[in-house]
């Protein structure tokens, strides 16, 4: 049984294949064109989960899209009846593009996949998903759990915006939900608008500047924007926005609640905007929190299953851990639109065409190593043009190598297997970095990633040796949990790092692991397991053989507005533009000066 999932249209174009209910194959479209946010048709996504089967799109039992247009083109002429004459110059920019190419959108994805030149798939054969019921098959499917509640939160889909469902076995019901335009998800973008970064895009960049600052707005918000209700439903005060009918997120009621109008892209951060984006992390928690109870009360299971946009607030993700109700909680790392594609993939396997659920001993997706892969020839006929100088490797004499130029203190980008699917590097596509270094989390910043200087970066970590340097006792093999730096490697203040206020807290060195502590002593942590990233595994073993630190910087290789690397020649360009001093490409070890 083969089912080709698919997403696209919005952002995040993705596909995703699934063989008799065992996830094999899943990639982001914007991997293999260059553009950020890619929201075409993924048709490289698709060849390359097709051929990494050997298939055809006529070998496909089933292709399923991740939402259902109709209904989301229904709920946009609702919302634009029910505020007019408000939002016309919205209205007329919107509609078109829908009557062209929404209404029509399985006409578009037949002809897309016809276009690959691989067979075509009968119209029978297309079926359409729930946008959160795909979200929620992402979620529940893969996951470890025989049976377990599930919550999904994101912008928007059709009309759901926060969702609560259970999964028990091979069948997935969503039991209650929150609509549009009451929303978690655009209530977080429109704070991102509001501090001067780009939707669907900065809110990373919104929850890596929080703790720089205080909640001193949090009760504003709660007062004024959110109903928060103790059953986990939420309500927002729709004057203070735009994204109704305009073609901003917030308006001038908005503006004048928070003392001015939206910052502009580059203009200076100040303690205002750091202590707004604290006071919203603070009023989403707590409303992530009552959801998460809500979902306990009203299924009575006691493991919890993330998807959706939100799903990816790690911060949030660390309190729902930590404060329960739940005991265990699994969340899928392609939580976005992308994971949709997955989701509806796995939904029409298990719930269409009735294929058995296989569940544990570990999650269904593997690490999340499901991207293309290169061997070394064609790593060789990528990088033939630049005619780079090279070292070919043993495994163990490549683990070594790469340990040393890490000690030495020196980055190196980590090209190795089939590509993550989702948004973080998870030690298939990464940059590498010692963490004792004070100085590595700025020079990563500016001088490799192009990036704003607050930015945190994330610890990798061997899952057996997790709780020697964090307060985290489980896994976290995606990156989507935050949990404090051992008590025992933090450092008291000197007088004058506890006095940096704002960004100048950057300055202070508050562990012996300086690059991957965040100024609030906590850490987003990738758990490292032997069995599903061996040669990951053995670089932080032979790196503490050497150091005495069994712990990496783990970021993803990328510049700035540029997606993650795909192919050797991507690396290999990122590599030589940037201040990386090591490319490790496979066996194949390229050092900066030799070049």
């Amino acid at each position: 049984m083969n089912v080709l999932g698919i997403s696209a249209f919005y952002h995040d174009s993705a596909a995703a294949l699934v063989r008799d209910g065992e996830v094999v194959a899943a990639a982001q479209e914007e991997r293999f064109t260059r553009r950020k946010g890619e929201a075409d048709f993924p048709v490289r996504a698709i060849g390359d989960c097709l051929d990494s089967q050997g298939l055809r799109v006529d070998d496909l039992d089933y292709v399923g899209f991740y939402d259902k247009p109709i209904l989301t083109f229904n709920r946009l002429l609702e919302t634009y009846f029910s505020y007019a004459p408000s939002g016309l110059r919205s209205f007329a920019k919107a509609i078109p593009i829908w009557v062209k190419q929404k209404i029509l959108q399985k006409d578009l994805i037949l002809r897309g996949l016809a276009s690959l030149g691989r067979g075509e798939l009968p119209r029978d054969r297309l079926l359409f998903g729930l946008h959160h019921h795909s979200h929620a098959g992402s979620a529940f499917f893969p996951s470890p759990f025989e049976q377990a509640a599930v919550v999904v939160m994101d912008g928007v889909g059709e009309w759901a915006t926060t969702s609560i469902g259970a999964g028990r076995g091979a069948h997935l019901e969503l039991l209650r939900e929150v609509r549009f335009p009451h929303s978690l998800g655009l209530l977080y973008s429109a704070f991102t608008y509001y501090l001067g970064f780009e939707v669907n895009e900065g809110e990373y960049k919104l929850m890596g500047l929080a703790p720089y600052g205080e909640p001193v707005y949090a009760e504003k918000i709660r007062t004024h924007l959110i109903d928060l209700r103790e059953d986990g439903s939420f309500a927002l005060d729709t004057r203070y926005f735009d994204y109704c009918t305009g073609l901003t997120m917030t308006n001038a009621r908005f503006d004048a609640l928070f003392g001015g109008p939206p910052r502009w892209h580059g203009e200076p951060l100040t303690q205002r905007h750091m202590d707004l984006a604290r006071s919203l992390q603070a009023v989403v928690e707590q409303a992530i929190l009552a959801i998460c109870r809500e979902a306990h009360a009203s299924t009575g299971l006691s493991d919890l299953c993330l998807a959706g946009g939100v799903a990816l607030n790690c911060v949030a993700n660390g309190r729902i851990l930590r404060e329960g109700p739940f005991e265990r909680i699994w969340i899928q790392p392609a939580a976005g639109d992308a994971g949709g594609a997955l989701g509806v993939a796995l939904s029409i396997s298990h719930e269409v065409a009735g294929v058995a659920r296989r569940v544990g001993p570990g999650d269904g997706m593997g690490g999340a190593y499901l991207g293309p892969a290169y061997d070394e020839a064609q790593a060789l006929a990528e990088l033939a043009p630049y005619s780079p100088v090279h070292h070919r490797l043993s495994d163990d004499a490549l683990c070594a190598a790469v340990a040393r130029a890490l000690a030495e203190g020196r980055i190196v980008g980590w090209f190795q297997g089939r590509m993550e699917f989702g948004p973080r590097a998870l030690g298939a596509r990464s940059i590498l970095a010692d963490p004792r270094s004070p100085r590595m989390q700025r020079d990563l910043n500016l001088k490799i990633k192009y990036r704003e200087s607050f930015r945190p970066f994330a610890p990798a970590v061997a899952r057996e040796s997790v709780s020697r340097y964090f307060e985290l006792e489980g896994d976290s093999p995606y990156m989507l949990l935050v949990a404090p730096v051992n008590a025992s490697l933090r450092l008291a203040p000197s007088a004058t790092d506890a006095g940096l206020e704002g960004l100048d807290k950057l300055m202070a060195v508050r562990s012996r692991l300086p690059a991957i502590t965040h100024v609030d002593d906590s850490a987003r942590i990738q758990t490292v397991q032997r069995d599903t990233n061996p040669r990951f595994h053995a670089l932080l073993c032979e790196f503490e053989a050497l150091t005495g630190c069994g712990v990496l910087v783990n970021t993803s290789f990328n510049v700035r507005d540029e997606p993650i690397v795909c192919s050797p020649g991507d690396a290999y360009r990122c590599f030589m533009a940037t201040e990386m001093d090591v490319l490790a490409l496979g066996n194949l070890v390229l050092y900066k000066e030799e070049q």
